[in-house]
């Protein structure tokens, strides 16, 4: 476990002053998948079954031109606009996602390049973690000095990895989870600031559960072969992790800060399916108008998912609201993030 208080003794604060996203254009629904599936695999699957189990509408999906760069460099405009900045003015890139354009070199240098910085770039992968795990690294560097204006930014295509033609119904329940999947880009400037920023971050790691789900194919393990570029995983078996330990995480951060949830304006959750998101009110009593729900209309967008509904809510907050982020990633990794609106 690790938790920060950044700000307690009055030294520097860092926050968010520009946020960004970027959704592909295509809309795929859920019947247009379904339709798909059964084209692909000759099964007999019952109408809305997918919207049913996951309470997912639509989804977006990138173009095949279209790639996780492609969306990470369109919220990066936004958020650079936004925060009054331009690419120069940057020191720091952090290329945070769980999908990336190759394996090497880090896509954090092709983003760079079709922005035009001169930033240290670099990426940082932990599923779908990996955008607050990459806020954090870039707030650390700019409190150790090392960097003044950070730009993080995500881009998200699990819909690569989603397999539209199982053999089996073996196959088909292995890869359940991807049907849940959507694209999406997020990015967000952090800097120095006078008051509020980010006041406080939390991890919990189990990794012995690391096998629950991924995509394995690109690495040492797997370097070749279709088949390790599909997702397989358990979804429930997260669910159940999450279930266990991340209610402890939530009341940990709330015990230390003092906070509890009437002085968050919003809390923003990583979505996975409808009833995913309803288990987690339930289970720890948040407000259900303090969430920001997309997973209807964008589906599961893994690290995107925080980025994308912190850009819809950032204009609307006033100054000295706090923000809870709740992340949970593969791995198995669950993040906090308290943040208040300079």
């Amino acid at each position: 476990m690790e938790s920060h208080d950044a700000v307690a003794d009055g030294s520097l604060r860092v926050g968010i002053t520009g946020t960004g996203s970027c959704l592909p254009e295509q809309v795929v629904d859920s019947e247009q998948l379904r339709q798909r599936v059964v084209a692909g695999s000759g099964f007999t699957l019952p109408d809305g079954v997918f919207e049913r189990a996951t309470g997912i509408l639509t989804r977006r999906v990138a173009r095949p031109d279209e790639y996780a760069s492609t969306l990470a460099v369109g919220a990066a405009r936004q958020a650079l606009a936004r925060a009054g900045l331009g690419p120069a003015d940057i020191d720091l890139l952090v290329f945070a996602s769980a999908t990336r354009d190759m394996v090497e070199p880090a896509t954090a240098h092709i983003v760079q390049a079709e922005l035009g910085s001169r930033a240290h770039a670099l990426d940082v992968t932990n599923a779908c973690n990996s955008f607050v795990n990459g806020i954090d690294l870039a707030r650390t560097m700019v409190l150790a000095g090392r960097a003044r204006r950070a730009l993080v930014v995500t881009g998200e295509t699990p819909s690569r990895a989603v397999r539209h033609d199982p053999a089996d119904l073996a196959q088909f329940r292995d890869g359940f989870a991807g049907y849940t999947f959507g694209d999406a880009g997020a990015a967000v400037v952090l800097e120095s600031v006078d008051r509020g920023g980010i006041l406080d971050v939390d991890s919990e790691t189990h990794s012995e559960h690391w096998r629950v789900g991924g995509i394995f194919g690109g690495g040492s393990r797997h370097p070749r072969g279709d088949e390790h570029t599909y997702f397989h995983g358990d979804g429930s078996e997260l669910r159940e992790v999450f279930e266990k330990v991340g209610t402890s995480v939530i009341d940990r951060v709330r015990h230390r800060t003092g906070l509890e949830w009437r002085h968050f304006r919003y809390v923003l959750v990583h979505q996975v399916t409808m009833p995913y998101l309803e288990r987690f009110v339930e289970i720890t009593g948040v407000p259900r108008d303090r969430l920001v729900v997309t997973v209807p209309e964008l589906g599961n967008i893994a690290s995107a998912s925080l980025g994308v509904q912190l850009d819809r809510i950032h204009d609307g907050l006033r100054p000295g609201d706090r923000v809870l982020f709740v992340g949970l990633g593969g791995g198995v990794s669950i993040m906090t993030m308290v943040w208040e609106k300079a």
